[in-house]
């Protein structure tokens, strides 16, 4: 088979990544007038690849939104919580830039990210007014297969 190339990052490589992830955690957002309120809903839909946030008004407009991708991650580290934490960070820093203060939580999906994304929201200082899990749930399943004939 031969020998397998174990791949390992200095500390060098390390604080570059850590660097482009932060700049492009900075990108400014236009704020329009009519997008001034102190209420919104936070989508959290947290898979197996990637971590994507939502904001939206009281209607459900969408405000702003963040995923892991965008961010800068690559790869499996998409799905981390470090990466889910760092996409709750940008939207807490976008949702005090529009005056959002108070915040309804909807949390979709089965990825590591669910709970880092929730705990980074609270410790941004976001109120939180409640947490509710979305995830769709089969209740009885599809229909089974004929038996085959033969």
């Amino acid at each position: 088979m031969g020998k397998k190339k174990i791949i390992v990052q200095n500390q060098e490589e390390l604080i570059k990544e850590r660097e482009k992830v932060d700049t492009k955690l900075q990108k400014e957002v236009k704020i329009e007038p009519r997008q001034r309120t102190t209420e919104g809903q936070i989508y959290i839909f947290s898979s197996y690849n990637n971590t994507i946030i939502n904001v939206t008004d009281a209607k459900g407009n969408v405000l702003t939104w963040a995923s892991a991708g965008a961010i800068g991650f690559k790869g499996a580290k998409k799905a981390t919580p470090f990466a889910a934490s760092k996409v709750a960070e940008t939207i807490a820093e976008r949702t005090k830039k529009m005056g959002i203060e108070k915040v309804k939580i909807f949390v979709k999906g089965i990825g590591s990210g669910r709970e880092s994304a929730i705990r980074s929201l609270a410790a941004r200082g976001l109120e939180i007014d409640s947490i509710k899990d979305i995830t769709p749930i089969p209740h009885n399943g599809c229909k089974p297969k004929k038996p085959r004939r033969v």
